[in-house]
């Protein structure tokens, strides 16, 4: 006979979960920010479980001119009633926990991801809306043009570049789930007792780890493409593909640069705060498809090089490639310390 009592390590994840979703009451789910040439500091639109926050009269004033309604807390029935859900998904882990039984933890997991799919697929019915009925009276209005925001992820409208990612209440609700799924696998792993227990920690680690990784949500480098992409100081089409690199910051925002003189120049001018960096990345001079982490980079610095904005710097990975470009070029080593200092 089936034994339906939850294991001491499923309650322990359950109250954990349903500790983590108070939390999620308070704290930003979901943010929305604009970047543009006029606004290089980024417009952001803050989602918390009961109200909208950020720069919201900014962007209302922005929407007027694209026939977008403005945004008011107090229009969307989603505000009043989401602290109640997820209070009661709060409440329904330690009620879980506390029942210790296989049969309710299915059930809360089942309804729990039933509330996330209908949750996305409402905020993009939202985003939908709000970028399709504009008004045609606006001071802009280009025919056949929308402006939805993505739904997760990056999108170009006109001249301002949309980011939609999770926000720390986001990311929790993404760890909850994951929980729950490692607490429903150790039960379902005990119940048909087809593996010691080892393999079940084994599992739960695995599975914590994989909720670490997506909270971390690191982002890798982008690739250049030549004529489509520009320089994110200069403005200028990128058409040389030996030279330039790109910064990501923490938040997953990508600039990318021409020319090595082009991202040292975005750095001085503080466009993006130094504490915001998280990686800089450089091209390979010798493999243009391949980028370099600029801290790892050797670099050279020669008149001959001639590159786009006259930074005159190449980036190698390879010593021996290094050594046959300074001859070549009649150049000199340089450091990437040194030249952000």
């Amino acid at each position: 006979m089936k034994n339906n009592s939850l294991t001491g390590l499923s309650r322990i994840l359950l109250v954990v979960c349903g500790l983590s979703l108070i939390v999620v009451l308070f704290v930003p789910l979901w943010q929305i920010e604009l970047e543009a040439p006029q606004y290089p500091e980024g417009l952001i639109l803050k989602m918390y479980p009961h109200k909208l926050a950020g720069n919201v009269d900014i962007i209302n004033g922005l929407n007027h001119y694209i026939g977008m309604k403005t945004l008011h807390t107090e229009d969307f029935l989603e505000f009043t009633i989401l602290p109640y859900i997820i209070g009661f998904f709060a409440a329904s882990c330690l009620v879980c926990a506390f029942l210790n039984k296989q049969k309710w933890l299915i059930v809360l997991f089942t309804a729990f991801v039933l509330f996330g799919v209908v949750a996305m697929a409402d905020f993009y019915r939202w985003n939908y809306n709000y970028g399709h009925n504009l008004d045609p009276n606006a001071a802009i209005s280009i025919p056949g043009m929308s402006y939805q925001p993505p739904l997760i992820g990056y999108k170009k409208l006109l001249n301002f570049g949309a980011y939609s990612i999770p926000d720390i209440g986001g990311w929790i609700f993404i760890g909850v789930g994951l929980l729950l799924l490692t607490a429903l696998i150790i039960q379902i792993r005990q119940n048909k007792k087809s593996s010691s227990s080892r393999v079940g920690n084994a599992l739960t680690v695995v599975s914590l780890l994989g909720c670490f990784c997506l909270t971390a949500c690191s982002t890798s480098p982008q690739p250049i493409i030549l004529g489509k992409d520009a320089c994110s100081f200069c403005k200028m089409s990128i058409a040389d593909s030996r030279f330039g690199g790109e910064m990501i910051t923490k938040k997953g925002k990508v600039f990318k640069f021409d020319d090595t003189h082009c991202m040292l120049a975005f750095r001085k001018e503080n466009t993006v705060n130094k504490n915001d960096i998280k990686e800089t990345y450089l091209v390979n001079f010798q493999e243009p498809h391949n980028l370099i982490e600029a801290s790892k980079s050797m670099l050279m610095k020669s008149d001959e090089l001639r590159s786009p904005m006259a930074g005159n710097i190449a980036s190698f990975n390879d010593e021996t490639k290094f050594k046959a470009a300074e001859q070549k070029f009649n150049g000199k080593m340089v450091s990437w310390n040194e030249l952000i200092k």
